[in-house]
């Protein structure tokens, strides 16, 4: 007769190797930890806040118009020549035809608005308004520097 061997018993084993369990989750957690800012920004409206600290103009090429809003709600735009003083109390038309004619010799022309801090909102948002329909496409807003 033919004598088979005895066949032993696999070990086997019994508990759960819980290593990659451990990975996946960590692997989650950092999904979710890179994904929460972005879900949160979503319902947010962004806006550019003005900032007192911003860099200083050059204005070595070509000097720029700065049309002046005093106290009163008054505008005044500075002349072409440093020499000469600003021309004060203009009419919103006088300050349009002094734009037209500014960008009719100077194309890339650059304007700002220096408007006084206890002048009405209103009276800044209508200079804004009166160079956007004169075909001025950037106009920068003067500030003073914080200290």
């Amino acid at each position: 007769m033919i004598v088979l061997p005895k066949r032993s018993k696999i070990d086997v084993e019994t508990h759960i190797n819980i290593v990659p369990y451990i990975d996946v989750m960590l692997v989650l957690l950092v999904i979710f930890m890179m994904t929460t800012p972005i879900i949160e920004q979503v319902n947010v409206t962004e806006v550019d806040l003005p900032r007192n600290d911003a860099k200083a103009v050059d204005f070595s090429e070509q000097l720029p118009t700065i049309i002046t809003v005093n106290r009163n709600g008054k505008y005044s735009i500075n002349s072409m020549d440093d020499a000469e003083e600003d021309e004060k109390n203009l009419t919103v038309d006088e300050i349009a035809a002094r734009v037209e004619a500014r960008l009719e010799f100077y194309k890339e022309m650059k304007f700002y608005i220096r408007g006084n801090g206890k002048v009405a909102y209103e009276t800044v948002l209508g200079m804004l308004n009166l160079l956007q329909e004169r075909v001025v496409e950037k106009v920068g807003l003067i500030i003073e520097p914080a200290e």
